[in-house]
């Protein structure tokens, strides 16, 4: 809506210039038809040369007057009739091509990422998943805001404008064959309702969500919430840590974002690696050890022996 009001104004500016001219040279138009040129006759020859030819009811008859259309009307109506084209081809044309492109992505979508707002957080989120190398075919951004979503769209990433609480909204992202889900509307009480419905929808798929309140955390996790980050908390205890130390904080840095030199990675056990030791693990420095609903720390008697099932965390060399 900004870049259409900005066009109007810019059309009005140029209408204006164009009446003003006129206005001033009044003298050097002609009325085939009374004679007079007042100045309800001036509005309507400008508007009508800057936006067709006119119709000679009205015809400049000095040689300022047709100078002054010659050199100032003429790129007046071109620039009006470009910034028209624009506006049609932005509003219309490439709307409609992006939303049939949009359409074929979403048929498609298998084992994508759904990212449920896309404020601070939720763009964050995009940045991050495309520098881990998520291909922004397999991402769909949901948002309410049709302006957020053109942000959006400049990565590539498919869209559907709609709130994330309703049901059809979320079936358009095929939400029921999504592997992961990260709720961030910028509200704990949409984010729980979110929650909620991607669940119901989606029982198998992972989602994480943004909490705002510790006291809605539990509320969150009661509503089917796999991981739930708590910006608030999470960026007091670090700034905590960091009075132990100037280096605390970068080092974690370091861990969760892809631009890193080291970085923290999910995965299961390797064949290769069932019966052996987590501290022997060849080419990574697995830190904790998932086994069923277990957490294992690496100095625990358990982890001197991996088993098929477990996830590992492990830090690992950027690359």
């Amino acid at each position: 809506m900004t870049t259409l009001a900005i066009r109007g104004v810019a059309v009005l500016v140029l209408i204006g210039i164009a009446l003003g001219g006129h206005w001033v040279d009044r003298d050097g138009l002609r009325d085939n038809t009374d004679g007079s040129v007042s100045f309800l006759d001036i509005v309507y020859f400008t508007v009508v040369t800057v936006t067709t030819v006119g119709y000679g009811d009205i015809v400049p008859v000095s040689d300022s007057a047709r100078m002054f259309d010659t050199f100032v009307v003429t790129p007046i109506r071109i620039f009006v009739f470009l910034i028209f084209l624009g506006s049609a081809y932005s509003f219309m044309l490439r709307q409609g091509w992006e939303r049939w492109r949009m359409g074929l992505v979403r048929h498609e979508l298998k084992d994508h990422v759904i990212v449920c707002g896309y404020g601070r957080s939720g763009s964050a989120a995009v940045s991050e998943l495309l520098e881990r190398g998520h291909s922004p075919q397999r991402i769909v951004v949901v948002d309410e805001d049709s302006g957020r979503l053109r942000l959006a769209e400049e990565w590539g990433v498919a869209t559907v404008e709609g709130d994330a609480t309703h049901n059809r909204v979320l079936e358009i992202a095929k939400v029921e064959a999504a592997s992961n889900i990260i709720v961030c509307p910028g509200r704990d009480d949409t984010a729980v309702l979110i929650v909620l419905t991607c669940r119901r929808l989606a029982p198998r798929a992972g989602i994480a969500v943004s909490i705002a309140a510790i006291e809605n955390e539990l509320l969150a996790r009661d509503a089917g919430a796999t991981i739930i980050v708590n910006p608030v908390s999470f960026g007091g205890q670090l700034l905590a840590q960091c009075t132990t130390g100037p280096h605390v904080a970068d080092y974690v840095t370091d861990l969760v974002t892809r631009a890193g030199r080291i970085e923290l990675r999910e995965r299961a056990v390797r064949a290769e690696e069932i019966g052996t030791s987590a501290r022997d693990a060849a080419g990574s420095q697995i830190v904790r050890i998932y086994r069923e609903e277990k957490v294992i720390e690496v100095a625990q008697a358990q982890a001197e022996r991996l088993m098929a099932g477990d996830w590992v965390i492990e830090l690992v060399e950027a690359t």
